[in-house]
């Protein structure tokens, strides 16, 4: 199964590329732009939170590690952005390799209210790469608000 995730998060990367590529296109001011429709967030404030979440549940959660957030003062341009993305890369691939002989293995997570819940290191993996496609969509959205036409960022695209 490792082989299979590990080419499935091939694909998101080149879908999230596909996604950065075309955010070279839109304004640097209209990146950070906050949409009252999107909560008073911005292009680069979802993508952020993206990484952030990755972080989160693959780094924090399941391999129990102590790293900081990629904070929103630091990250206030593309590059910045695809920097974090670089480090969410090698989170991930750490995460694959250390669960490739356990993708089912039950785990206890705490979240940040405290609350806690038991998960797989494949559901983790899922949620993680679903959530980034939820929020690649609302910054397609956001860009279409501000007046750009979007390109397909879709794993499978012309």
């Amino acid at each position: 199964m490792y082989i299979t995730l590990l080419r499935q998060y091939q694909l998101v990367i080149s879908a999230r590329g596909a996604l950065f590529d075309y955010c070279e296109t839109i304004k640097p001011a209209h990146l950070l732009t906050p949409l009252p429709s999107f909560n008073n967030e911005s292009m680069v404030s979802q993508l952020t939170h993206v990484a952030d979440c990755y972080l989160f549940w693959l780094a924090k959660s399941v391999m129990k590690q102590q790293r900081p957030y990629f904070g929103e003062e630091e990250h206030r341009d593309l590059r910045a952005v695809r920097n974090a993305y670089q480090q969410v890369d090698l989170i991930t691939n750490d995460f694959l390799q250390a669960f490739k002989d356990s993708p089912e293995q039950q785990m206890l997570i705490t979240r940040p209210d405290g609350n806690t819940l038991t998960r797989s290191p494949f559901e983790v993996f899922t949620h993680v790469i679903t959530h980034e496609f939820h929020h690649k969509g609302q910054v397609i959205n956001m860009s279409r608000q501000l007046g750009y036409t979007p390109v397909d960022t879709d794993i499978i695209r012309e």
